[in-house]
């Protein structure tokens, strides 16, 4: 059984309102916890029923009070070590800033410090000796947020005037299946009706989204996980393709003290270097990391990759033959 279920956070938030004096009712309380008065009013019968709360109802003052003073709930128990996850959480609630899930991820953090015991605090001098720097985000709109990811949640069909870039707006019918958040920004997995196909949206791009009112089922056949399993980025393709990348001595340390991929493996060269073998179903995303190398990485396998490699760098080179302003 999980340790900290939603549950528990209400009832530890409903204590701290009744031991305030503030006589709140199950409308008070819903509103602020953004749940429903039924799901309160169960709440209250829990803690009454299973839990021995000397809970009553004053009419006087319309809410609810203890008629023992000195009753506490009983509260979650706070080892060292989860106190300081619930620091380091805070700051990664950073990351999200500007998207449009931020502001409800602050409410339930809040709401989550406010259960706690009264006797543990978060002290903020601790919490600022941790940084997180986040990745450079995306802009989206708020109204596609909630178009399309209300879509998502409801199976609804979406209609979304998507901008490729470099192409023109393009107006289609999408399924939403699959949120993603990859690298400071959001992507939608779904059937897209115009392609035919399921297709990897970024939310970014989407210029407009409208509802259809039409619902739809996700295919018994689809599986996210097996359909991004061997992806290198958020781009994931049909066929599996096993890439090889011998780096230099100089950058082998970098390849070796971290895990790349799922089905990396690493072999040895006699000069210090080190081979980096993995295996993927879209070469999009790892011919930019592989280029972010530089010439301490050089692909041996597959050719036809090799070669894609080549050709690029030789494209870079031409463009600095000459260091003039065109």
């Amino acid at each position: 059984m999980a340790k900290y279920k939603p549950q528990h956070a209400r009832l530890l938030f409903i204590d701290k309102k009744i031991r305030q004096g503030h006589y709140p009712n199950c409308s008070s309380l819903a509103e602020e916890w953004e749940v429903s008065r039924k799901t309160i009013q169960r709440d209250i019968e829990y803690m009454r029923y299973q839990l021995d709360a000397p809970l009553e109802y004053s009419a006087q003052h319309r809410g609810y009070l203890y008629t023992e003073d000195q009753f506490h709930l009983p509260a979650m128990d706070i080892r060292e070590s989860d106190l300081f996850g619930i620091y380091l959480a805070d700051k990664l609630l950073n990351q999200y800033e500007g998207t449009p899930i931020y502001d409800s991820l602050c409410s339930v953090f809040e709401k989550i410090e406010q259960s706690l015991p009264e006797k543990i605090s978060l002290d903020s001098s601790e919490q600022d000796k941790f940084t997180v720097f986040p990745p450079f985000s995306t802009v989206i709109d708020q109204e596609v947020w909630r178009v399309v990811i209300g879509g998502l949640r409801s199976s609804e069909q979406v209609e979304i005037s998507y901008k490729t870039p470099g192409k023109q707006e393009q107006w289609r019918i999408l399924d939403p299946y699959h949120a993603v958040r990859f690298e400071g920004d959001w992507y939608i997995v779904g059937y897209c009706h115009l392609r035919q196909e399921v297709r990897t949206f970024s939310l970014s791009r989407i210029q407009a989204a409208e509802k259809t009112g039409k619902s739809f089922a996700i295919p018994e056949d689809f599986d996210f996980e097996k359909l991004s399993g061997s992806r290198f980025g958020v781009h994931w393709g049909k066929d599996e393709i096993r890439v090889v990348i011998l780096f230099t001595s100089r950058v082998a340390d970098y390849i070796r003290e971290r895990t790349w991929h799922p089905s990396q493996e690493l072999t040895e060269t006699d000069d210090g270097g080190v081979i980096l073998s993995l295996t993927v179903n879209h070469l999009l995303e790892l011919k930019r990391w592989i280029l972010s190398w530089g010439a301490e990485a050089r692909v041996l396998e597959p050719r036809f990759f090799a070669e894609d490699i080549r050709r690029t760098l030789l494209d870079a080179g031409n463009r600095y033959k000459t260091l003039e302003n065109p």
